[in-house]
């Protein structure tokens, strides 16, 4: 547990996106998606997933469709729709930028500045 991340504000979103641009999933196994994607290092907690799955299907940035899950159950799955993958794509960039400029920040030393 030591190892896990804090997820930072506005992130849940983009890994839900990615983690449907894998595969349909239900709820629970977008959390495990994103358990199993990222080593573990980020655990969602279900209060948080399922408020951030309806609002990106209300967004239209995902499609909800009702079938059945591995353990025979009714589940709601996603999918990403063609908005949903221009917004990863973007977000994506955009992140990839951002991490950029915090490793160069950070990696900066006295006698650079």
């Amino acid at each position: 547990m030591g190892d896990q991340a804090q997820l930072l504000p506005g992130t849940l979103d983009l890994l839900i996106l990615k983690s449907v641009s894998l595969g349909p999933l239900h709820g629970y196994g977008v959390l495990l998606r994103i358990a199993q994607i990222t080593g573990e290092a980020l655990l969602i907690e279900q209060g948080a997933l399922y408020p951030a799955l309806f609002r990106l299907v209300r967004q239209g940035l995902l499609k909800a469709t009702w079938g059945t899950s591995e353990n025979n159950r009714k589940a709601k799955f996603y999918e990403l729709t063609a908005a949903g993958r221009k917004r990863l794509a973007q977000e994506t960039t955009d992140w990839n930028r951002l991490a950029e400029a915090m490793a160069a920040a950070l990696a900066a030393r006295p006698e650079e500045v």
